[in-house]
Protein backbone atom coordinates (compact mmCIF):
# COMPACT_ATOMS: atom_id res chain seq x y z
CA UNK A 1 0.00 0.00 0.00
CA UNK A 2 2.44 2.39 1.02
CA UNK A 3 4.56 1.35 -1.94
CA UNK A 4 1.22 2.10 -4.31
CA UNK A 5 0.92 5.65 -2.50
CA UNK A 6 4.47 6.84 -3.14
CA UNK A 7 4.33 6.05 -6.93
CA UNK A 8 1.34 8.02 -7.10
CA UNK A 9 2.55 10.85 -5.56
CA UNK A 10 6.03 10.34 -7.35
CA UNK A 11 3.74 10.60 -10.80
CA UNK A 12 1.37 13.92 -9.60
CA UNK A 13 4.94 15.60 -9.01
CA UNK A 14 6.00 14.96 -12.27
CA UNK A 15 2.78 15.66 -13.81
CA UNK A 16 2.31 18.98 -12.05
CA UNK A 17 5.92 20.24 -13.11
CA UNK A 18 5.77 19.26 -16.48
CA UNK A 19 2.36 21.15 -17.29
CA UNK A 20 3.92 24.12 -15.40
CA UNK A 21 6.49 24.08 -16.83
CA UNK A 22 5.02 23.31 -20.84
CA UNK A 23 2.93 26.16 -20.63
CA UNK A 24 3.58 29.05 -23.02
CA UNK A 25 3.04 32.04 -20.59
CA UNK A 26 4.42 34.42 -22.62
CA UNK A 27 0.95 34.07 -24.78
CA UNK A 28 -1.04 35.52 -21.62
CA UNK A 29 1.43 38.52 -21.79
CA UNK A 30 -1.09 40.10 -24.54
CA UNK A 31 -4.16 38.07 -23.91
CA UNK A 32 -3.80 37.28 -20.13
CA UNK A 33 -6.91 35.71 -18.79
CA UNK A 34 -7.55 38.18 -15.86
CA UNK A 35 -6.71 41.33 -18.73
CA UNK A 36 -8.89 44.58 -17.80
CA UNK A 37 -9.18 43.32 -14.56
CA UNK A 38 -7.02 43.99 -11.04
CA UNK A 39 -6.94 40.52 -9.94
CA UNK A 40 -4.04 38.18 -10.62
CA UNK A 41 -3.74 34.66 -9.86
CA UNK A 42 -0.14 32.74 -9.33
CA UNK A 43 1.02 28.71 -8.94
CA UNK A 44 3.84 27.46 -7.56
CA UNK A 45 4.89 23.94 -6.86
CA UNK A 46 7.68 23.11 -5.05
CA UNK A 47 10.10 19.76 -4.07
CA UNK A 48 11.82 20.10 -0.70
CA UNK A 49 14.40 17.93 0.61
CA UNK A 50 12.61 17.74 4.09
CA UNK A 51 9.98 20.03 5.45
CA UNK A 52 10.97 22.63 8.01
CA UNK A 53 8.66 25.26 9.73
CA UNK A 54 9.81 28.05 12.11
CA UNK A 55 12.71 25.61 13.38
CA UNK A 56 10.39 22.73 13.50
CA UNK A 57 11.22 19.68 11.15
CA UNK A 58 7.86 18.58 10.59
CA UNK A 59 9.22 15.96 7.92
CA UNK A 60 12.54 14.58 7.34
CA UNK A 61 11.60 13.09 4.18
CA UNK A 62 11.21 14.85 0.72
CA UNK A 63 7.87 16.75 0.29
CA UNK A 64 6.11 18.25 -2.29
CA UNK A 65 4.29 21.46 -1.62
CA UNK A 66 1.88 23.65 -3.98
CA UNK A 67 0.14 27.05 -3.80
CA UNK A 68 -2.55 29.11 -5.35
CA UNK A 69 -3.25 32.61 -4.81
CA UNK A 70 -5.14 35.24 -6.30
CA UNK A 71 -4.59 38.75 -5.45
CA UNK A 72 -7.09 41.95 -6.03
CA UNK A 73 -7.50 45.58 -4.74
CA UNK A 74 -5.03 44.59 -1.15
CA UNK A 75 -6.58 41.14 -0.38
CA UNK A 76 -5.31 37.84 -1.20
CA UNK A 77 -6.40 34.36 -0.71
CA UNK A 78 -3.99 31.71 -0.63
CA UNK A 79 -4.89 27.93 -0.44
CA UNK A 80 -1.46 25.84 0.38
CA UNK A 81 -0.71 21.95 0.96
CA UNK A 82 2.14 20.04 1.73
CA UNK A 83 2.40 16.57 0.98
CA UNK A 84 5.09 13.91 2.07
CA UNK A 85 6.56 12.46 -0.98
CA UNK A 86 8.20 9.32 0.67
CA UNK A 87 6.66 8.70 3.98
CA UNK A 88 9.50 6.51 5.10
CA UNK A 89 10.00 8.24 8.65
CA UNK A 90 7.82 8.33 11.22
CA UNK A 91 6.52 11.53 10.51
CA UNK A 92 3.60 12.35 8.41
CA UNK A 93 3.19 15.43 7.51
CA UNK A 94 0.40 15.81 5.03
CA UNK A 95 -1.16 19.76 5.20
CA UNK A 96 -3.63 21.86 3.64
CA UNK A 97 -3.48 25.80 4.42
CA UNK A 98 -5.97 28.37 3.90
CA UNK A 99 -4.78 32.20 4.11
CA UNK A 100 -6.54 35.66 3.57
CA UNK A 101 -4.83 38.99 3.75
CA UNK A 102 -5.49 42.68 3.37
CA UNK A 103 -2.19 44.97 2.51
CA UNK A 104 -1.62 48.19 2.06
CA UNK A 105 0.78 49.71 0.20
CA UNK A 106 2.60 52.99 -0.02
CA UNK A 107 5.42 54.28 -1.61
CA UNK A 108 7.75 53.49 1.29
CA UNK A 109 6.39 50.77 3.58
CA UNK A 110 3.37 48.46 3.60
CA UNK A 111 1.13 46.97 6.53
CA UNK A 112 -0.28 43.42 6.35
CA UNK A 113 -3.31 41.66 8.40
CA UNK A 114 -4.59 38.21 8.01
CA UNK A 115 -6.07 34.89 8.98
CA UNK A 116 -4.49 31.24 8.48
CA UNK A 117 -6.20 27.88 8.74
CA UNK A 118 -4.35 25.29 9.19
CA UNK A 119 -5.40 21.47 8.71
CA UNK A 120 -3.63 18.35 8.94
CA UNK A 121 -5.91 15.43 7.66
CA UNK A 122 -3.84 12.49 8.65
CA UNK A 123 -4.39 13.47 12.72
CA UNK A 124 -7.63 15.61 11.89
CA UNK A 125 -5.71 18.27 13.87
CA UNK A 126 -6.27 21.75 13.18
CA UNK A 127 -5.30 25.17 14.30
CA UNK A 128 -5.83 29.13 13.83
CA UNK A 129 -3.82 32.43 13.28
CA UNK A 130 -4.27 35.57 13.15
CA UNK A 131 -1.44 37.59 12.33
CA UNK A 132 -0.55 41.40 11.63
CA UNK A 133 3.08 42.63 10.23
CA UNK A 134 5.18 45.76 8.15
CA UNK A 135 7.70 46.05 5.68
CA UNK A 136 10.16 48.79 4.75
CA UNK A 137 10.48 49.14 0.69
CA UNK A 138 14.24 49.53 1.26
CA UNK A 139 17.63 48.16 1.11
CA UNK A 140 17.26 44.54 2.65
CA UNK A 141 13.78 44.87 2.73
CA UNK A 142 13.24 44.75 6.30
CA UNK A 143 9.87 43.04 7.67
CA UNK A 144 8.70 42.43 11.45
CA UNK A 145 5.35 39.98 11.15
CA UNK A 146 3.35 38.81 14.55
CA UNK A 147 1.31 36.18 14.91
CA UNK A 148 -0.82 34.70 17.31
CA UNK A 149 -2.01 31.11 16.97
CA UNK A 150 -5.29 30.89 19.52
CA UNK A 151 -6.25 27.51 18.16
CA UNK A 152 -7.52 25.18 20.72
CA UNK A 153 -4.28 22.67 21.87
CA UNK A 154 -6.66 19.37 22.16
CA UNK A 155 -7.34 19.67 18.66
CA UNK A 156 -3.89 20.52 17.79
CA UNK A 157 -4.00 24.50 17.76
CA UNK A 158 -0.09 26.08 19.07
CA UNK A 159 -1.60 28.55 21.67
CA UNK A 160 1.36 30.50 21.08
CA UNK A 161 3.10 33.76 19.68
CA UNK A 162 5.55 34.09 17.20
CA UNK A 163 7.52 36.92 16.28
CA UNK A 164 9.77 37.02 13.23
CA UNK A 165 12.44 39.73 11.83
CA UNK A 166 12.88 39.01 8.03
CA UNK A 167 16.04 40.67 5.44
CA UNK A 168 15.87 39.80 1.91
CA UNK A 169 17.71 41.42 -1.22
CA UNK A 170 18.27 40.00 -4.40
CA UNK A 171 21.44 41.16 -7.35
CA UNK A 172 21.38 40.67 -10.99
CA UNK A 173 23.16 38.25 -12.33
CA UNK A 174 25.12 39.31 -15.12
CA UNK A 175 22.56 40.36 -18.20
CA UNK A 176 20.76 37.11 -17.83
CA UNK A 177 18.19 38.08 -16.21
CA UNK A 178 18.62 35.52 -13.65
CA UNK A 179 18.41 37.16 -10.00
CA UNK A 180 20.79 35.51 -6.79
CA UNK A 181 18.48 36.14 -3.90
CA UNK A 182 19.98 36.02 -0.40
CA UNK A 183 17.82 36.50 3.06
CA UNK A 184 17.67 35.59 6.82
CA UNK A 185 15.36 36.07 9.95
CA UNK A 186 15.51 35.92 13.64
CA UNK A 187 12.21 34.27 15.02
CA UNK A 188 10.82 34.79 18.57
CA UNK A 189 8.85 31.77 20.13
CA UNK A 190 6.90 32.11 22.99
CA UNK A 191 4.85 28.67 23.47
CA UNK A 192 4.24 28.17 19.97
CA UNK A 193 4.25 24.18 20.31
CA UNK A 194 6.46 24.36 22.87
CA UNK A 195 6.34 24.70 26.96
CA UNK A 196 8.72 27.93 27.11
CA UNK A 197 10.27 30.08 24.90
CA UNK A 198 12.98 30.08 22.37
CA UNK A 199 13.20 30.91 18.22
CA UNK A 200 15.01 30.29 15.46
CA UNK A 201 18.02 31.90 12.88
CA UNK A 202 17.08 30.80 9.50
CA UNK A 203 19.25 31.73 6.60
CA UNK A 204 18.69 31.15 2.83
CA UNK A 205 20.20 31.36 -0.69
CA UNK A 206 19.09 30.49 -4.03
CA UNK A 207 18.71 31.88 -8.07
CA UNK A 208 15.38 32.98 -9.45
CA UNK A 209 15.94 31.73 -13.31
CA UNK A 210 13.40 32.79 -15.70
CA UNK A 211 11.76 31.04 -18.11
CA UNK A 212 9.17 33.26 -19.50
CA UNK A 213 7.54 36.89 -18.79
CA UNK A 214 5.42 34.79 -16.63
CA UNK A 215 7.20 32.56 -15.15
CA UNK A 216 10.52 30.95 -13.27
CA UNK A 217 12.40 28.31 -11.93
CA UNK A 218 14.26 29.07 -8.24
CA UNK A 219 16.20 26.50 -6.88
CA UNK A 220 17.21 27.14 -3.26
CA UNK A 221 19.60 26.34 -0.38
CA UNK A 222 18.50 26.90 3.74
CA UNK A 223 19.73 26.41 7.06
CA UNK A 224 17.69 26.73 10.24
CA UNK A 225 18.98 27.07 13.65
CA UNK A 226 17.30 26.29 16.76
CA UNK A 227 17.67 28.52 20.25
CA UNK A 228 16.65 28.22 23.72
CA UNK A 229 13.54 26.24 24.44
CA UNK A 230 13.32 25.25 20.73
CA UNK A 231 16.55 23.12 21.00
CA UNK A 232 16.07 21.80 24.83
CA UNK A 233 16.03 18.05 24.68
CA UNK A 234 12.96 18.64 27.42
CA UNK A 235 11.11 20.61 25.12
CA UNK A 236 11.49 21.94 21.66
CA UNK A 237 14.19 19.20 20.81
CA UNK A 238 14.88 20.74 17.38
CA UNK A 239 17.76 20.11 15.63
CA UNK A 240 19.96 22.31 13.58
CA UNK A 241 18.61 21.74 9.46
CA UNK A 242 19.88 22.03 5.92
CA UNK A 243 17.36 21.57 3.23
CA UNK A 244 17.18 22.65 -0.49
CA UNK A 245 14.19 23.00 -2.49
CA UNK A 246 13.29 23.24 -6.39
CA UNK A 247 10.31 26.22 -7.07
CA UNK A 248 8.07 26.36 -10.62
CA UNK A 249 5.98 29.47 -10.41
CA UNK A 250 3.43 30.55 -13.06
CA UNK A 251 1.57 34.00 -12.96
CA UNK A 252 -2.07 34.30 -15.03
Amino acid sequence: MRIGRSIFKIVLIIATFVILLSVDSTSYAQDGLLVGTDISVSVDSAIYSKYVWRGFKLDDDPVFQNGLTVDGHGFSLNIWGSMDIDNSDELNSDEFDYTLDYTYEADKYSLSIGHIWYTFPPSDAKSTELYIGGSLNTLLSPSLTWFHDYGDEEDGGGDGDYVVLSLSHSVPVADSGTMFDFGGSLAYNNELFIAGSGGDVSLSAGFTIPLSSKSSFVPTISYSMPYGDMEDEADGAQDSEFFAGLTVSFEL
